[in-house]
């Protein structure tokens, strides 16, 4: 019986190390695929280490031995990837050429790069980078979008600052990519994109969503921040993209997206919820959110959701300066 149960232990042990290393190995390749330095030789580079750790895994023996070389090639890579260091002087597209920053002067809040490009196509555009001046003393709410592109099991989610009199500051968290580059959820768990903060007016990062992009775009404001709250979380957006403006972070698909940053924003004013699953699969963070009553619930969540979308406000509205007044009209819970 004592035997029976020895071998079934060293049986759990082999097989939860064995799927460690064969996840490390997955990771390892693409490491290599995506961020190997010489670019002509990175497909090579990737094939090559995959093959020799699996051929090292069938047929080195004793099997431990052939465990300890793949761990130790997977940890060589982990810590040359992991010196890799993003920059801000790279040939940027020119839809992020500009990282936005912003001066804090008492009340007055003065931010450079505010994106407000008027849109030909969803890919050509009339590039106009401005100054925007707003007061804190104006801040009076925070709203929620949440941007479906395709399946609804994920979601890109931003925010969006009211700052009565001064307008609307919208700050999407995004990938700075350069150009020749294209998105892929793939390449964004590697050293591929650079986290970029796109601070505008609605009529440019909301517009482009539903009027070129022709994405689903929901719009819910957050009932439940306290003033004190809403202008902690609007500084602590300030302070990051401050900090972008002066050095380079890495954008991460799984730690350092735009839902996990919006949550450590959040933490840093104190009010996060504990982690989940749905800051990864978060096509349904809005009714999470209606749960947690973030958001208005006078109303069934499927009735809340269908008013809350606001795509054919946005198309009517289009070039309209009332733009953020017209997508606004009629939702719960904003007055």
């Amino acid at each position: 019986m004592f035997g029976i149960l020895r071998f079934l232990v060293r049986l759990l042990l082999w097989s939860i190390g064995g799927l460690i290393l064969l996840i490390g190995i997955a990771w390892t390749f693409g490491a290599l695929w995506f961020d190997f330095p010489i670019s002509a030789l990175c497909r090579s580079a990737a094939v090559v280490f995959a093959v020799s750790a699996i051929a090292a895994l069938v047929f080195v023996r004793p099997l431990w031995k052939a465990f300890i070389g793949v761990a130790g090639a997977i940890a060589l890579v982990a810590a040359w990837w992991l010196t890799l260091r993003p920059s801000n002087t790279r040939d940027w597209q020119p839809d992020v050429a500009e990282t936005p920053y912003a001066d804090i002067e008492g009340d007055r809040v003065v931010i450079h790069s505010f994106r407000n490009f008027d849109y030909l196509t969803k890919t050509e555009f009339r590039p106009e980078w401005e100054t925007k001046t707003v007061h804190l003393s104006n801040l009076r709410a925070v709203d929620f979008f949440t941007n479906y592109w395709g399946s609804t099991l994920i979601c890109h989610t931003f925010l969006s600052f009211d700052f009565g009199p001064d307008g609307y500051v919208c700050v999407s968290i995004e990938t700075r990519m350069t150009k020749g580059q294209a998105y892929s959820a793939l390449a964004g768990l590697y050293r591929q994109f650079a986290l970029y903060y796109v601070i505008g007016d609605e009529r440019d990062i909301v517009r482009l969503r539903t009027n070129y992009r022709l994405e689903d775009v929901y719009l819910y404001r957050l009932v439940v921040a306290t003033p004190e709250q809403t202008r902690a979380l609007f500084l602590d957006y300030i302070q990051s993209a401050n900090e972008l403006h002066e050095r380079a972070q890495w954008y991460n698909e799984l730690v350092s997206n735009c839902t996990s940053n919006i949550r450590l924003h959040i933490k840093d004013i104190g009010a996060a919820r504990p982690w989940d699953w749905q800051l990864l699969v978060n096509g349904t963070i809005d009714e999470h959110a209606y749960d947690l009553r973030a958001i208005d619930t006078s109303l069934p969540f499927a009735e809340l959701k269908s008013l809350s979308h606001i795509n054919d406000r946005a198309r009517a509205a289009d070039r309209d300066p009332a733009f953020s007044s017209r997508i606004r009209d009629g939702l719960p819970g904003i007055h």
